[in-house]
């Protein structure tokens, strides 16, 4: 019998091979999706390391600084849609609705608020992460480019959230997939100039823009902005459960939804903005190491997402799953999700860490021609292959602790970890071993995070998290064991 998500919030028993069935259901297009992305970060990397080691380094210095930006609107937007998941998962439309609408409104007026600042701020961001003048009007560039775009990229954010909230991964791993093949096809046309190719003999004339970083940054950022608008269209005017076409209802922001959504974002934001503010300080200790050392930090980074990302597809799955129980007023099953979910995360990047750490040379020659930078990458790949299993642990126990809308202390997990181990590390250990004592910081305190998350998922009573709106007349005291 085929297992649907409507069975949390119908009441139905769900059996543990039904319960498998339904997170690895949701759990392998999440991770196809989040693959997607990686193969955006490949493509990127290995067209502008074709370009030199000088523009390679430019995209490398401010790449932590993007993600800053990119994390605190993605965090926004998920006040709203962790709380959509509790009100499709206690049957109310009507109010998934209303949350939807005014997770559209907070999430444009917030990222041009952020697009402006990141605007004001992109010419001098690169002196102030310590680059040397050859790389710094190009990082510029790139990041200008970014950060004026970040009220599409929240869009796709916003969307994609509500989608994989309401239980529908298969649509936002779609949309990922034509991002990505989108992507290959405008950085091939802006990157590069333009070309002559002989094929079967006849010579073809493939026109290009040759902007080289600058192409880089538009062939990203017009590939999201198309997906981010088929990715809208859908949620609003095809998702049955939030689709707001036909359906009246007011744009006004409430109280009560954004002081929620605060309560949920606000944390994730702030343990957001300081980690990556930990990672640009990683930065800064990287950059006086030189242009090779800066290289082959930024494509080893991108490399190791292929590890990294699966576990950030399971831990979207684990969010929805354990919002909607949770809306459900089914406590028991919020915390099998959790177990589950957390099990198969930490499978598969073990999984990916042994490929990662067997094939680390070929990756990293796959992302740049030039020795010196790919032969220290892969030095560092195979350094962190040995945190991946607890890198997993943390990243999905956080997405099961955010679907019940505990964020503070998994927030207060992650900064102190990051802060308090990582960084004292990397500075203590760079100065002896170079861009490996970073790495190695790296992997301990990967391993001390992953030890800490699974002590809370099973020592702590997290998902009896109370929730007053869940449905009053739960089944599950009859229903489960």
């Amino acid at each position: 019998m085929t297992t649907d998500i409507k069975f949390i919030r119908e009441g139905k028993p769900l059996t543990w091979s039904q319960r498998l069935s339904l997170t690895l259901t949701l759990s392998f297009p999440a991770m196809l999706a989040q693959l997607s992305s990686i193969a955006m970060q490949y493509i990127d990397a290995s067209m502008v390391g074709r370009l030199g080691a000088d523009d390679s380094a430019a995209i490398g210095l401010v790449s932590t600084s993007l993600w800053l930006f990119w994390g605190i609107c993605s965090a926004m937007t998920s006040g709203y849609s962790v709380q959509l998941a509790h009100k499709v998962g206690a049957n109310d439309a009507k109010g998934a609705r209303t949350i939807f609408r005014q997770g559209i409104v907070a999430s444009i007026i917030f990222s041009v608020v952020m697009a402006i600042i990141g605007i004001a701020i992109s010419w001098q961001l690169p002196v102030w992460l310590g680059g040397e003048k050859e790389i710094c009007g190009k990082a510029s560039l790139y990041f200008v480019v970014f950060v004026a775009a970040l009220p599409l990229l929240t869009m796709n954010y916003l969307a994609g959230g509500m989608l994989r909230c309401a239980g529908n991964m298969k649509v936002p791993s779609a949309i990922s997939g034509l991002m990505c093949v989108l992507d290959c096809v405008f950085n091939f046309l802006l990157i590069f100039p333009t070309h002559i190719y002989e094929i079967f003999g006849l010579p073809i004339r493939i026109p290009g823009a040759g902007l080289g970083v600058l192409g880089a940054a538009l062939g990203t950022v017009g590939a999201e902005a198309v997906c981010a608008a088929i990715m809208m269209w859908y949620a609003y005017c095809r998702q049955h459960e939030i689709k707001l076409i036909g359906h009246s209802g007011s744009w006004r922001l409430t109280g009560i939804i954004t002081r929620n959504a605060v309560g949920i974002s606000v944390p994730m934001t702030v343990e957001h903005a300081v980690i990556c503010g930990a990672q640009i300080a990683i930065t800064m200790i990287v950059a006086p190491l030189g242009v090779i050392a800066i290289a082959a930090n930024a494509f080893a980074v991108t490399a190791e997402s292929l590890c990294y990302m699966p576990g950030y597809g399971i831990g979207d799955a684990a969010t929805a799953l354990t919002g909607q129980s949770h809306g459900a007023g089914r406590p028991k099953l919020v915390r099998k999700f959790g177990y589950m979910a957390v099990g198969l995360g930490m499978a598969i990047m073990t999984v990916m860490g042994l490929l990662m750490y067997v094939f680390a040379d070929d990756i990293m020659r796959l992302i740049t021609p030039v020795e010196s930078i790919s032969s220290l990458g892969a030095e560092v790949l195979r350094i962190e292959a040995w945190a991946e299993p607890m890198f997993a642990a943390s990243i999905v126990a956080y997405g099961a602790f955010v679907g019940v809308g505990q964020t503070k202390l998994p927030a207060l997990m992650n900064l102190g970890s990051i802060w308090l181990v990582r960084v004292p590390l990397a500075w203590w250990m760079a100065s002896t071993m170079g861009l490996r004592g970073v790495w190695i910081a790296m992997c301990i305190e990967l391993t001390f995070r992953g030890l800490i998350f699974l002590g809370r998922l099973f020592l702590s009573k997290w998902w009896k998290s109370p929730n007053p709106e869940a449905s009053s007349n739960s089944k599950e005291q009859i229903l489960e064991t």
